[in-house]
């Protein structure tokens, strides 16, 4: 028996394209977080056997409809501060909404005081919702065009805004996107947050660059405020405007904010899940700048699919800094022990130029 093609269904422009085409069965549609209320006389005259409805607002008879008909309905959470079948990544401008009444105000920060709340209370409805947006965002990562070789930047959280380090990762980002390199990282600030801004200002002179290290100098890091850190950041991104990369960080580690300049960000509840997501799609290779122990667990759990693989899987590990990796943190020679038994495409370079050239 062939297998039914599946269709996503996101927007109700979408559903309404589907019934132009004069469909008389929904079998294989995934409809997700759409408000249908206003098409209930349209859903009633559709088969719903093998439908699924994730999140969707239905009037009473068209949820009994589709659920007698063999259709599978997932009906929306109550009660959280983020929608559980959202059917697309963040931007900076949704995780910072209301911004200008204090970070505690924005969905980011209602989110991770919901995360806390519920884990302290070892909640199992809050385990469930936590899956079903992690998987929902999984999903709409999937969606993003891999037109691009995807080059992760990993680097510490605390390197300040105005530094020698945050200047090198500012233009690492920069170097890599005009490469025609997509960059994807953690999402935080710090190094994270120089890449993406890197990025972001690919298609710029050197003097706006220059512009916009000076304004963003003046709040050099996000404690003690948040609010003026995220502020400062989305004022310099209004002011040069550009496609950031991807970011992918975490409500696990909440005293993290995620950064304003990636273009995408697919913020996940399991730090877990999205530590493999951020290392499996960054084919192109990762560059690891200075960091702690955030940045070895990376490093490592990066290199463990390395040992076990074959050169089709492999992909490049770039540290940067010789004394670093190697005296303040000697992750290197232990690397270098694993690959003497299994081979993997290690490096170890001390500037940003080395790292880019190994990648583009």
């Amino acid at each position: 028996m062939p297998s039914i093609p599946h269709v996503d269904i996101e927007s109700l422009d979408h559903f309404d394209r589907l019934l132009a085409t004069g469909a008389t069965a929904m079998a294989g549609w995934r409809v997700q977080s759409v408000d249908l209320t206003p098409r209930t006389a349209e859903l009633l005259g559709l088969k719903p056997m093998g439908s699924l409805f994730l999140g969707c607002a239905l009037e009473e008879k068209a949820d009994a409809w589709i659920r007698d008909g063999g259709g599978l309905v997932f009906p929306a959470i109550p009660e959280l501060p983020f929608d559980a079948y959202r059917a697309r990544l963040y931007d900076a401008d949704e995780l910072y909404a209301g911004l200008e009444h204090g970070y505690d105000a924005t969905p980011d920060a209602r989110i991770y005081a919901w995360s806390r709340q519920h884990d302290e209370k070892g909640d199992t409805s809050r385990t469930l919702a936590a899956a079903l947006h992690d998987h929902a965002i999984a999903d709409a990562l999937t969606e993003l065009p891999e037109d691009k070789p995807w080059v992760g930047v990993m680097g510490g959280h605390g390197v300040l805004r105005g530094s020698d380090d945050y200047r090198s990762a500012v233009l690492l980002g920069r170097t890599l996107a005009r490469a025609g390199r997509m960059v994807v990282t953690g999402g935080g600030p710090g190094a994270m947050e120089a890449a993406n801004l890197g990025a972001s200002l690919a298609a710029y002179d050197d003097a706006a660059l220059e512009s916009a290290l000076a304004e963003l100098a003046a709040v050099p890091s996000f404690r003690p405020s948040i609010g003026a850190w995220a502020s400062a950041g989305l004022a310099v991104r209004s002011q040069y405007p550009g496609d950031g990369g991807v970011s992918i960080p975490t409500w696990f580690y909440g005293h993290e904010p995620p950064n304003v300049f990636a273009g995408a960000i697919a913020k996940y509840f399991s730090n877990a899940q999205r530590e493999d997501v951020l290392l499996a799609r960054a084919h192109g290779g990762i560059i690891y700048l200075t960091g702690a122990a955030g940045t070895v667990q990376e490093i490592f759990q990066a290199a463990t699919p390395n040992y076990y693989g074959d050169k089709a899987t492999q992909i490049p590990l770039i540290l940067v800094g010789t004394d670093y990796w190697t005296a303040q943190l000697p992750v290197w020679p232990l690397l270098q022990s694993l690959a003497t038994k299994h081979p993997m495409p290690l490096h170890l370079v001390d500037t940003i130029d080395q790292a880019a050239g190994l990648v583009c």
